[in-house]
Formats: structure tokens, C-alpha cells, sequence
């Protein structure tokens, strides 16, 4: 006999600081009041994430990544997540992006939960050891700056589900 099998299905929720707050954070001007600067020329969106590295000569280190867009609905069969430091995607144009998350079930990652952006240019920054899928742009190539951990240590793990999830966006499903 075999095991009753789940739905394999997932859809995206808004991109709410509530909501993702298991994960990481969001990374959003309407979360932080500005602070002026260059006499009063500019204003800075000062601490938006906190940016945890652990190691031995850990660094934070900022980099870019241009991405190509996934075709929806997403065919998700693989995720990982970095043991020795947090994450950070910020895009550079205004465009949406889909998030994909799992919480961490004894060392595995569970069942799938899916977050779109609601604001232009709302980042995140996934928490250390978060599982997460791949930086998943859709309808166009999207450009991001990325902050990640530098330094020695293996920070990548991977995990393949043995049968992919289908991620909706939504209204879609």
C-alpha cells in the first residue's frame, strides 16, 4: 500500500514583513523612517537587515547577479541554504520577483512556501540556514545586488525533492 500523497502545489503570498519573518526579512524603505544626510541632499533607509556571517575570517561580501526569468508556473525541485551566513537579494529595477522558502524539518526542508514582492524594489534577506529556492526573476531578466558571506568553510548545502512542487503565482493556481 502506498502512502497518501500530499498536494504538490504551492501558491504565492504577499511579501509581508509577518509573514516572512521565520525566514529572514524583507528588505523595504516603508519599514524604516529616513535619516537625512549630504545636507539634507539625501536620505538613507539606515539597518533594513541584519546581515549574520559566523566563521573563522567571515566577511560580508557584495557582489551582482543578473538573472534570467523562470517560466510559471515555477517547476521547483531543488533548494538549499547557507549554514555560516545570511543572504541578501535587492533588485535593481522595480520589478516583482518570487521568493520560495522552507521551513527547516530535522535537517530538511518542508513544505514550500511561496512570497512574491508587493513593492518595486523590495528586497530580502534570507535568515542563516534558511532553506530557499533559486533567485527566481519572472516575465523579464532581472538585475540584483547580492550580499552574502565571504571566507573560508563550506556554506552551500543543497537538497533535490524526489518529486518537484509546482509554484503558482497568485490568481493562478
Amino acid at each position: 500500500m502506498s502512502p497518501v500523497s500530499e498536494t504538490r502545489s504551492v501558491t504565492a503570498e504577499p511579501l509581508t514583513d509577518a509573514a516572512f519573518a521565520q525566514f529572514g526579512s524583507v528588505i523595504d524603505t516603508a519599514s524604516v523612517a529616513p535619516r537625512p544626510m549630504n545636507d539634507g541632499m539625501a536620505r538613507r533607509f539606515h539597518d533594513l537587515a541584519a546581515i549574520e556571517v559566523v566563521g573563522e575570517g567571515a566577511r560580508a561580501m557584495i557582489g551582482r547577479v543578473e538573472a534570467e526569468p523562470y517560466p510559471l508556473p515555477l517547476r521547483l525541485s531543488l533548494v538549499e541554504r547557507h549554514p555560516l551566513g545570511a543572504q541578501v537579494f535587492v533588485p535593481l529595477s522595480a520589478a516583482p520577483f518570487l521568493i520560495v522558502v522552507c521551513p527547516d524539518e530535522g535537517g530538511r526542508p518542508g513544505r514550500p512556501r511561496a512570497f512574491v514582492t508587493t513593492r518595486p524594489f523590495q528586497g530580502i534577506c534570507y535568515a542563516r540556514n534558511t532553506w530557499h529556492g533559486v533567485l527566481t526573476p519572472f516575465g523579464a531578466r532581472q538585475d540584483f545586488v547580492v550580499i552574502d558571506r565571504g571566507g573560508a568553510g563550506a556554506n552551500l548545502e543543497e537538497h533535490r525533492f524526489a518529486q518537484p512542487w509546482t509554484v503558482h503565482l497568485p490568481g493562478t493556481a
